[in-house]
């Protein structure tokens, strides 16, 4: 029979851990977003080996090396909660709520650093704008700005006495 603080220590695990996988698929999203589609977008007719090609034409590339270490560095301050969670380090379900969510707004500025020399290599070999060419940049953003709402209201709302739901 488990009791009631193993049964918390255990939500607080099982959130973190969902965090890191939102957030892991948040920084997937962000690489395959770089290298993948928004080139694809970019260049359409090309095929990625094409595109590839004409960036190397231009003395440009669009690097594996450059772009996943910013977009992993997301999943791996994830993955650190999840263990300090799980080691009882922390232990608050809020701070892991928290802590998850300010790593999730963080998404957006680390998602224009991996982004931005690849936008320059794609707008300077082909003469196009470096701008984002699919909406799943913007969706990335989104989402960011809505995890920096809902640590707002994390934070604000704290055990405020009208936020508590009613017992029946």
């Amino acid at each position: 029979m488990g009791t009631k603080g193993s049964s918390t220590q255990t939500s607080r695990v099982i959130i973190s851990i969902v965090g890191l996988m939102a957030i892991a698929a948040y920084g997937l999203t962000a690489a395959l977003q770089i290298l993948v589609w928004n080139p694809l977008a970019a260049v359409p007719g090309a095929t990625l080996d094409e595109i590839h090609e004409g960036l190397a034409r231009r003395n440009e590339s669009i690097s594996l090396v450059a772009v996943l270490p910013w977009t992993s560095v997301g999943t791996l301050l994830a993955l650190v909660v999840v263990l300090l969670t799980a080691t009882r380090v922390i232990s608050r379900l809020r701070t892991v709520v928290i802590v998850q969510l300010l790593i999730l707004v963080l998404g957006a500025p680390m998602y224009f650093f991996a982004s931005f020399s690849a936008g320059m290599a794609l707008a300077e070999a082909f003469f196009i704008s470096g701008g984002d060419y699919t909406p799943w940049g913007g969706l990335l953003g989104l989402l960011s700005a809505a995890a920096l709402i809902c640590t707002l209201m994390v934070v604000i709302f704290r055990g405020r006495p009208g936020m508590r739901t009613a017992r029946t």
